[in-house]
């Protein structure tokens, strides 16, 4: 059999970057299109804020709790075969959510989208690297960020405009044809990878997955039960005893998906604080400034999305920016200057809401925040894949990816939690006093993310760090981003 030609390699290339950047975009699209559609969902299949919640936290959480067993699953048994069952999992839940007749449906099929989110997500990454040439790699990787990042951004605005145009269930009508295209594309276009002696921790997974659910549904539940609850408290105790027990289980297990050990290195500890930190002040805040745009303000879905883009679609102005002043200068100091400024943007937009607000009043804290957001995700990954060794890049990465979906599935139960203890949907005004509060929290939290930042080592004249060994036997050599 002949080694495939240079011309036959550039084509397996693109066709995975196809494949892969369709396949991440349906995925990071799904995190936020529906946020601008959930007035019109409540609308259409009632429910209050504790059920918007869960249509939002019943993807983020599965997503979050199972993306890196998903990985494992790709390593062990077949990568190109379990993205193909992760793009079918989710296309069909796709879906399935489009047709829910309740909002219990819908919730429940937020939640099988995210298992085929988590064992789709990770994958794409491997594929496209296994495919692309390392001289090449730098460049294609750099497209993939830019297509995933697009999603970001066009997420409130995608959502708003399908929603007022066509109907709601079409945000979710959308993934359905791609999923379809993708899946004899990624059949016949993407090569089967494997990786030997492949990681999979059932106890773990079960461990993290029982105890983020209890904490969420406390969190949600506790405005409409009591904080005094049973129902509340047992989640409460219960969470915290399982996530105890998966820190334990990191501690003392032979192969846990996350060892404890990586979290002794400064770095790795303070830039995965500040992700969860930032993403728990951030997704919680927009979870109700794109419903506060709509049902405070009046705007329609495609004027909230519209008015979010200078917040959300910053990123894709400066993060070169920032991605050149992270090599310059080291990523630290850069991330802590996005996390300061994100909070800075959260501060100003809590300082000026009232149900009259004008719009140019919000634009300082919009922009403002947009800037940070920028800051931070650019150097943010780099960050972390220089914490640990070349051994464990894989873990670190699905680890901070898995954090950034718990802070944002905690942003969204907290921060409206405070919300519902302070206003609710009656009027703007009650709509105005819940949402103030709750960004005013949002905007402490990513504040006290830049201070985690603060951890992660800088620059010693212009050179690496080289950090104590993070465990018996693996020395973590940081080179800054």
């Amino acid at each position: 059999m002949h080694p495939p030609t240079p011309t036959a390699l550039r084509r397996r290339a693109v066709w995975a970057l196809v494949v892969t950047s369709l396949a991440s975009f349906m995925a990071a699209l799904d995190n936020l299109v529906v946020t601008t559609a959930l007035p019109s969902i409540r609308v259409s299949l009632g429910g209050g804020l504790k059920e918007l919640e869960w249509t939002v936290n019943a993807y983020t959480l599965t997503f979050a709790v199972l993306l890196m067993m998903g990985a494992a699953l790709g390593d062990r048994f077949g990568r190109r075969r379990l993205f193909l069952i992760g793009l079918t999992v989710f296309t069909g839940a796709s879906a399935a959510a489009a047709l829910s007749p309740g909002i219990g449906e819908l919730i429940a099929f937020r939640a099988v989208q995210g298992v085929g989110a988590a064992i789709m997500m990770p994958l794409t990454l491997t594929l496209l690297t296994a495919a692309v040439p390392a001289a090449r790699r730098g460049a294609v990787l750099g497209i993939y960020s830019a297509v995933t990042g697009l999603a970001v951004a066009s997420g409130p605005l995608i959502g708003g405009s399908i929603t007022e145009h066509i109907s709601w269930q079409w945000i979710f009508w959308l993934n359905v044809p791609v999923g379809i295209v993708l899946l004899p594309l990624a059949r016949l276009r993407l090569t089967e990878s494997h990786a030997p002696d492949a990681r999979l921790d059932v106890p773990g997974t079960l461990l993290v997955s029982g105890g983020l659910f209890g904490i969420v549904y406390a969190l949600v539940s506790a405005n409409s039960e009591g904080w005094t609850s049973a129902p509340v408290l047992t989640g409460l105790l219960a969470g915290t005893a399982l996530l105890g027990g998966f820190v334990r289980h990191g501690l003392t297990a032979k192969r846990p998906m996350l060892p404890m050990r990586l979290f002794r290195s400064r770095a790795f500890f303070g830039i995965n604080v500040a992700s969860l930190l930032m993403f728990l002040g951030m997704f919680g805040s927009i979870f109700l400034l794109s419903q506060f745009l709509q049902s405070a303000l009046g705007y329609s879905p495609t004027e909230a999305g519209l008015r979010m883009l200078p917040w959300t679609g910053m990123p894709i102005l400066v993060a070169p920016v920032a991605g050149y002043l992270s090599d310059r200068f080291g990523g630290r100091p850069i991330v802590v200057t996005g996390l300061a400024l994100q909070a800075v943007g959260l501060a100003l937009f809590a300082r000026v809401l009232s149900p009259d607000v004008a719009y140019t009043a919000q634009l300082p804290g919009l922009i403002i925040g947009g800037v940070g957001m920028a800051m931070y995700f650019a150097p943010a990954s780099g960050l972390v894949m220089s914490s640990v060794p070349p051994s464990e890049l894989g873990i670190a990465s699905g680890a901070n990816n898995a954090l950034r979906e718990v802070g944002g599935a905690l942003g969204v139960a907290v921060l409206a939690s405070v919300f519902s203890a302070r206003g609710g949907f009656g009027s703007p005004q009650q709509f105005t006093d819940g949402t103030v509060p709750a960004v005013w929290i949002g905007a402490g939290v990513v504040a006290l993310a830049a201070l985690a930042a603060l951890l992660v080592p800088g620059r010693r004249g212009g050179s690496p760090v080289v950090e104590p060994e993070s465990g018996p036997t693996t020395p973590a050599l940081r080179i800054p981003a």
